[in-house]
């Protein structure tokens, strides 16, 4: 799990630890070259891209993509590129489109395609620009979305394992 979150340069952030509370899986912020590892929610570094390949997470200080740095749309396409059809893409709330151009590169990619309900977002920005440029994407409330999740990993688990099983 990547998780990528618009925040300043400077800003200080106890996201790591919120999510740490919240779950059993094990919480990091990425530093370049990480190893992409299962079980792991890696956090993208303000002011950093994250760009994914198969196995590895590197940081990049280009140029902000559309006033952002962090940018998903830089993620996601780097994950579509890398995953295909075994990518996930999830937009949540937020205040710009970013994220959008990347959740259509994982679709195209053969990937999966989350939107938080627009209804449950706090600024519905970001949810509604991915709806509008993907609108296949599957539009789920929030406290929904963990669940859908999970349902989805292991429906990927069992085609790898070749059987395939609607959850």
């Amino acid at each position: 799990i990547v998780a990528v979150q618009h925040r300043g340069k400077d800003s200080e952030t106890l996201l790591a630890q919120l999510l740490q509370d919240a779950t059993d899986l094990k919480v990091c912020d990425i530093e370049d070259k990480d190893v992409l590892c299962a079980g792991t929610v890696h956090l993208a570094p303000a002011n950093y891209h994250v760009l994914i390949d198969s196995a590895y997470l590197s940081l990049s200080v280009e140029e902000p993509v559309r006033f952002s740095r962090p940018s998903i749309d830089v993620t996601f396409t780097s994950a579509g590129d890398a995953y295909g059809s075994a990518a996930i893409g999830v937009v949540l709330t937020g205040a710009n489109d970013d994220g959008a151009r990347g959740l259509a590169h994982i679709v195209k990619r053969g990937g999966r395609a989350l939107v938080q309900d627009p209804k449950t977002a706090e600024i519905p920005i970001m949810p509604k620009a991915a709806i509008e440029l993907v609108p296949t994407a599957e539009v789920v409330p929030l406290k929904k979305l963990a669940r859908r999740l999970i349902q989805l990993s292991k429906e990927d688990a069992r085609v790898k394992a070749g059987r395939r099983t609607r959850v």
